[in-house]
């Protein structure tokens, strides 16, 4: 099964890279750009078929290693079977 998780940081934690890609797209000429939060996407192939199961598995590799929880959020996309 395929999963995608995004992982942000949290509402109100100071994010400096977005802080530093608002300023270069404003170096840039896109002036309208009034705030950017950057984050990253992790995509899993697992072997679960079971999507209640693939997505439990992939909370805990969340709070276990993929998210610091403390600072960042996540969310996971279960997309299906893997080709």
């Amino acid at each position: 099964m395929k999963v995608r998780v995004h992982v942000m940081l949290k509402d109100g934690v100071l994010d400096p890279q977005g802080e530093a890609v608002k300023h270069a797209l404003g170096t840039l000429g896109f002036a309208g750009v009034q705030g950017v939060r950057q984050g990253k996407v992790i995509e899993l192939d697992l072997a679960a078929t079971d999507r209640a199961a693939a997505e439990a598995e992939v909370k805990a590799m969340c709070e276990k290693l993929l998210a610091n929880t403390v600072i960042e959020k996540y969310t996971v996309e279960l997309m299906g079977e893997t080709a």
